[in-house]
């Protein structure tokens, strides 16, 4: 059974189905309003989303400001990992951004998120800084990774 994908701008009508994903992904998800703010109110954010048969399994967000693109996040729902959409929706993302005109990328990921950090590596992150104590819900550390476009 072949499964068709997309991907596309996030709207305002997918916020819905990006709060599944974000609530199943995140220990401190994001609300709403804070995706509403990030398609209206914020002139450097960027969001996609990927979508199998026609549903929205998936986004990423990225500010891109001047040459300099920061990640803000990238889930999926959790039956839908593991099946090269996180890659297939980075790529998406990268080339976005290399058409916006920027020249970095960065991002920060748990330190404890081997997973992510191995896809981000395998995309040519490299570790940077450690942000101590930056994840509210269990003052894990974050690793900064960057990228040059």
């Amino acid at each position: 059974m072949n499964k068709t994908i997309t991907f596309r701008k996030m709207t305002e009508e997918d916020l819905i189905e990006v709060l599944e994903v974000e609530v199943n992904s995140f220990a401190t998800p994001w609300s709403s309003e804070a995706f509403y703010n990030e398609l209206t109110k914020n002139q450097f954010a960027h969001y996609l989303v990927v979508e199998l048969d026609q549903k929205v399994v998936g986004y990423c967000g990225v500010w891109i400001i001047v040459d300099e693109a920061h990640i803000t996040n990238i889930a999926l729902l959790p039956e839908y990992r593991g099946m090269k959409l996180g890659e297939a929706l980075l790529t998406k993302v990268i080339e976005l951004a290399r058409n916006q005109g920027a020249l970095r990328m960065t991002l920060e990921v748990r330190v404890s998120n081997e997973r992510a950090k191995a896809l981000y590596r395998k995309f040519g992150f490299e570790d940077g800084a450690i942000r101590k104590q930056y994840y509210t819900d269990n003052l894990e550390d974050a690793l900064v990774m960057w990228v040059n476009l």
